[in-house]
């Protein structure tokens, strides 16, 4: 073999294994969805150490349904969710216990439980949690209902940072926030990042905020990834961006799942009705009564019980 190929063997191994370095994390053709239906499809993301990520897309496009996914509570519909380069099936508390946060958009805190016993709640340390959150401390022995919105989260954030996660999960930290109280969550997402070496993969409707702490960025519309590319470029697309995907809302999840519920349901009955049809030419006999008025009335008596269990979920009735 000459030097020359010996060379060329070299090079192209050491950018073979260059490019296999392994990500923190990565999904391979993720497919996610509720009752075995597709929500999402095809999502191939990455995190890197040390690597802040923004997944940005219109509501519903699928964000929070790859999030859950990713962190264990709902089961993947096909492909991949892989943790150091190592495909993982683990439940959610057990991937918590392995290195991962989690902060969803519900804030997670224990309204009747001091502060300070949730910041311990899960391994969390108090220290810790106040070097983050100095403005915590007079707050310690405040119950956590008595905490404003933006001290619950600053709350759930600090609790998960300060059990030193290697992943962090977050899931629209602004949320009826103020402008000063989502830049010091974010700021705080930053710091952990290039001091701990975390990796973070952030949910967030504020683009330009998110864009301006994150390094790179994923775009997601209607349960696919659509773009990638680092937060630099992104902020100066960002008009086109905000226009093209970012601008007004996609279907919920909800709505599609119940959507596409109804056209198998409607399918069903008509190859029901068929078969009726065909069966009362053939005998004579009136099988079933039945008309698409009363189909139409079953659904929207299902669609009725469906919002007023939704609402009961959300503390509310009316």
């Amino acid at each position: 073999m000459t030097e020359s190929s010996v060379a060329n063997v070299d090079g192209n191994a050491s950018a073979y294994a260059a490019g296999r370095t392994p990500n923190l994390l990565e999904t391979r053709a993720l497919k996610a969805g509720y009752v075995g239906r597709e929500v999402v499809s095809g999502v191939n993301l990455t995190v890197k150490p040390g690597e802040v990520v923004s997944l940005l897309g219109p509501n519903g496009a699928g964000k929070t349904t790859t999030l859950l996914t990713i962190a264990g509570e709902l089961a993947p519909v096909d492909g991949l969710v892989m943790f150091s380069n190592v495909p993982t099936f683990t439940p959610m508390y057990q991937r918590i216990r392995e290195g991962m946060g989690l902060v969803t958009e519900e804030r997670l805190i224990f309204t009747k439980m001091s502060t300070r016993d949730n910041l311990r709640i899960g391994g969390g340390d108090v220290d810790r949690a106040l070097e983050l959150f100095p403005e915590l401390e007079p707050r310690l022995d405040v119950r956590g209902g008595m905490l404003s919105g933006g001290e619950q989260q600053m709350v759930a954030l600090s609790r998960a940072l300060s059990r030193k996660p290697k992943l962090l999960l977050a899931d629209e930290l602004s949320l009826g926030l103020a402008p000063m109280i989502v830049d010091r969550l974010l700021g705080a997402v930053r710091q952990a990042a290039d001091e701990q070496g975390i990796g973070a993969l952030i949910i967030e409707q504020h683009a330009r905020k998110a864009l301006r702490y994150s390094d790179r960025m994923y775009l997601m519309a209607r349960g696919q990834i659509r773009m990638e590319m680092t937060s630099a470029e992104a902020l100066q697309r960002l008009d086109e961006i905000e226009h093209a995907y970012l601008s007004g809302t996609a279907e919920s999840e909800e709505d599609h799942i119940e959507r596409k519920r109804r056209k198998d349901t409607r399918e069903s009955w008509a190859r029901q009705r068929v078969r009726e049809r065909e069966l009362r030419r053939l005998t004579g006999a009136q099988v079933s009564r039945r008309h698409t008025s009363e189909d139409d009335a079953y659904l929207d008596a299902d669609q009725q019980r469906r919002d007023w269990q939704q609402r009961l979920r959300r503390g509310r009735k009316f």
